[in-house]
């Protein structure tokens, strides 16, 4: 019964998708929605989007087997992306009346600088949206008991998305979205409920942490510890500012006062609500020890929905599985989009069109794009899995490279009147030339300073030098 209630539900999700592309009649329509979602769908969306695999099964799997220092990237990291790019970028970027957030790119620099940034930008989505089919496949397989694998719910999983994103595009983001953000409050709140009357209330939980010392943040007073907190905030907090799904949800409000405040209030909203989930699995601790210490050495992510399937009634559970499911699906379709949009629009546009530039060949471009990258998410999340990177470690991954490549240029571009193309090309190679060494030679948490950080420093660095550099006059005596 209960695995009929969650194909119900992705039948549902399906048909709204194919009912949002009714309303898809060329490019634009499919990337942006025209510009025309009013405040509570932005809002919806931002929050939905964010909230996913990695936020019900990830970051509370962290907090478990660490602390809540373990959780700077997100939700804290992410939360800041979100209230700092609608406080900063919105408006600026919403005025320029942009396709994708990488046209800036090409508009204040050159092609060049828009197509490496593009590039750059697909690639982090890669782990992001590789993370929410892994977490599908997760799903399936807890609530088959087995019977299907994970393997195989990954397939199922990034077919369900494909479907539904591959033919409604944003107009299927937004209207699923509004549907799975209901879906994904009023659950949690509901067996949050539930599952304080199991543990005694919320306070038994709160306490059973403190004693443990799960609410440790701060970083120790020394030069390693201080750069690495930093680094974990700002990888996520900088790194998904330039990302083509934060820009697309904000660019698709009708006006700029929607795209502004849609996105700080989604990012306040998503920043509250990433303690529901924590706070379930943590009960875990009091209504099910033995299963806790057992599942922390197999799979720490599996706590949760092991806890709904084994102490709650079936109606909770179908409640918990159609959330997970919402905030699984919704996140997927957005990131699978984006990045899609970018290659489309950004990278392969020239090549793909052919001199064609009707607006129906584009439509049918970019979806061919998508169902492409659906299958290197899928392959890259098979990947994974054999290579046991957790959800949440996926997610946290994704943002190295545009940390380093296409955030500095960003902001250097909008703030900066002398930022230069110059400034721009030196910013991308140091930053790249000193990450991706890094990366081999000193892996995160075996050097001074994470890769990643050190890049980004470089990248600023190279803003500045390359930008205030003076081409010297020829001389004509």
């Amino acid at each position: 019964m209960l695995i009929g209630f969650v194909i119900l539900y992705l039948v549902v999700s399906i048909a709204l998708g194919m009912y949002a592309a009714t309303r898809v009649h060329n490019a634009r329509d499919y990337i942006t929605a025209d510009r025309k979602l009013p405040f509570f769908v932005v809002v919806a969306m931002v929050f939905a989007t964010w909230f996913g695999a990695e936020t019900v099964l990830g970051i509370p799997a962290t907090f478990l087997e660490e602390d809540l220092a373990g959780l700077i990237s997100d939700p804290f990291g992410a939360s800041l992306c979100l209230i700092l790019f609608g406080l900063f970028f919105a408006r600026k970027l919403y005025r320029m009346n942009l396709l994708t957030i990488v046209d800036f790119y090409r508009n204040r620099y050159d092609r060049r600088v828009e197509f490496v940034t593009g590039i750059a930008i697909t690639l982090s989505y890669l782990g992001w949206v590789s993370a929410q089919i892994t977490a599908l496949g997760l799903v399936f397989n807890v609530l088959s008991d087995g019977s299907i694998t994970q393997v195989q719910g990954i397939l199922i999983g990034a077919s369900v998305v494909l479907v539904y994103t591959l033919f409604g595009g944003m107009w299927s983001v937004a209207l699923t979205t509004s549907f799975q953000m209901l879906v994904i409050v009023v659950g949690l709140f509901y067996i949050a409920w539930l599952v304080a009357g199991l543990a005694g209330g919320v306070t038994p939980v709160v306490e059973h942490a403190m004693q443990h010392d799960k609410f440790h943040f701060w970083p120790g007073l020394n030069t390693v510890a201080i750069i690495a907190f930093v680094s974990g905030l700002l990888t996520m907090g900088f790194g998904s500012i330039p990302q083509q799904d934060v820009f697309q949800r904000a660019n698709s409000g009708k006006s700029e006062g929607v795209a502004v405040w849609g996105t700080v209030i989604g990012g306040v909203a998503y920043f509250l609500f990433a303690a529901v989930p924590i706070y379930l699995a943590y009960s875990a601790f009091l209504i099910d020890p033995g299963m806790v210490s057992g599942l922390l050495n197999e799979d720490a992510q599996k706590i949760l929905p092991n806890l709904v399937l084994g102490h709650l009634p079936l109606f909770a559970q179908v409640v918990f599985f159609g959330a997970l499911l919402a905030v699984i699906m919704s996140t997927a379709s957005g990131t699978l989009l984006a990045p899609s949009v970018t290659l489309s629009e950004n990278v392969l546009k020239g090549w793909l069109t052919r001199g064609n530039n009707s607006e129906e060949h584009l439509l049918m471009m970019t979806r061919w794009v998508v169902a492409t990258f659906a299958l290197l998410v899928t392959l890259y999340a098979l990947w994974a899995l054999d290579s046991d990177l957790g959800i949440h470690q996926m997610v946290e991954n994704a943002y190295k490279v545009t940390l380093v490549v296409a955030f500095v240029p960003l902001v250097a571009g909008l703030y900066w009147k002398r930022a230069t193309t110059l400034g721009a090309y030196t910013a991308i190679i140091l930053g790249l030339l000193t990450w991706l060494p890094l990366e081999f030679i000193a892996p995160e948490g075996e050097g001074i300073m994470p890769p990643q950080f050190a890049g980004f420093l470089m990248a600023v660095a190279g803003m500045l030098f390359g930008s205030l550099a003076r081409r010297r006059e020829p001389d004509l005596s």
